[in-house]
């Protein structure tokens, strides 16, 4: 008998190596630099290749959070690539291609690198596998034209997903203006979508469903990095954005976008800075991590990881 437990914890111990082992892994550094995010790149060990997208916000004017470009710009430049974005559902300064890009100027990134606006020739359509909420997704239709993607998010709260990280910025941030609507109205309605709200968490799993269809498209040849400063309550698509009250906690990586978020929300709760509970109140009033959870569930990535700090 005791052979046969000892047997059984040796071999429980082994299955638990071994899941350990396999958990995707999340790099992390306190330092907020552009010589860090180069490293944290770099520590991803994949290579770009082919024509490259770095997918971020461009920031509706008015607001101040989104990322500095000379912050991302030594990566960015690195890899040659594009940053794409898509036009805004909502009445804005982004709305519109022509003015979208006046606002990306504004902001500084057209000195950095070229801005491809990817629903300015209209959309592609995704097939959405597994969906609850939907059954396509509806994005840039130049984003297909790309062969390899950085994902690089602002991480802060949201006024309706709670929080916005990689999965906000492949779903809400990859789809066309109509997409965008698509997805808030969790399938109802690609043109009136402030008059076709659905249930939160209906909404949430749209958010999860819409970034799987965008990882099936680029299977390995996708990564991601997230930069938590500047953490606002609210989105960089907002015009008048609350001041931040918690300090900047650091540069995220990894190639899961789950686990990546996952990470970003337990940095958020672990931190020692009080003004955290404003934004953690954020997230949980909106049941933020809904999102994450759905995307776990249709196989886009584990909510467990390996935090690798530097």
């Amino acid at each position: 008998m005791k052979r046969i437990i000892l047997s059984l914890l040796l071999a429980a111990a082994a299955m638990t190596a071994l899941t350990a082992q396999n958990l995707p892994k999340v790099f992390f550094t306190k330092n907020i630099t552009p010589e860090a995010l180069l490293q944290i790149y770099d520590s991803l060990g994949v290579e770009a290749h082919g024509r490259v997208a770095v997918k971020l916000s461009t920031g509706e004017p008015g607001g101040h959070n989104f990322l500095d470009p000379q912050l991302i710009a030594p990566l960015v430049k690195q890899l040659r690539a594009n940053i794409v974005e898509c036009n805004t559902t909502y009445a804005g300064r982004r709305d519109k291609t022509a003015d979208h890009l006046v606002a990306a100027t504004e902001h500084g990134f057209t000195a950095i690198a070229p801005v491809d606006i990817m629903d300015a020739g209209g959309e592609a359509t995704l097939t959405v596998k597994n969906g609850r909420q939907l059954k396509e997704n509806y994005v840039g239709a130049r984003l297909p034209d790309y062969d390899f993607m950085l994902v690089l998010s602002h991480f802060k709260g949201h006024g309706m997903g709670g929080f916005g990280g990689a999965l906000k910025n492949i779903s809400i941030g990859i789809g066309s203006a109509q997409g965008k609507a698509w997805i808030h109205t969790a399938g109802k309605t690609r043109t009136d979508p402030w008059n076709n709200l659905p249930p939160q968490d209906d909404f949430l799993e749209a958010m999860a469903e819409a970034a799987s269809s965008v990882t099936d498209l680029f299977g390995e040849r996708i990564v991601y990095i997230s930069v938590a400063n500047n953490l606002s309550v609210d989105c960089d698509c907002s015009s008048n954005p609350a001041a931040p009250q918690m300090g900047d906690i650091g540069i995220f990586a990894s190639l899961d976008p789950v686990a990546l978020d996952q990470a970003c929300v337990d940095a958020v709760y672990a931190s020692r800075d009080e003004g955290k509970t404003h934004l953690i109140e954020r997230m949980e009033s909106r049941h933020g991590i809904h999102t994450i959870e759905h995307a776990a569930a249709l196989g886009v990535g584990s909510r467990q990881y390996k935090l690798v700090e530097f």
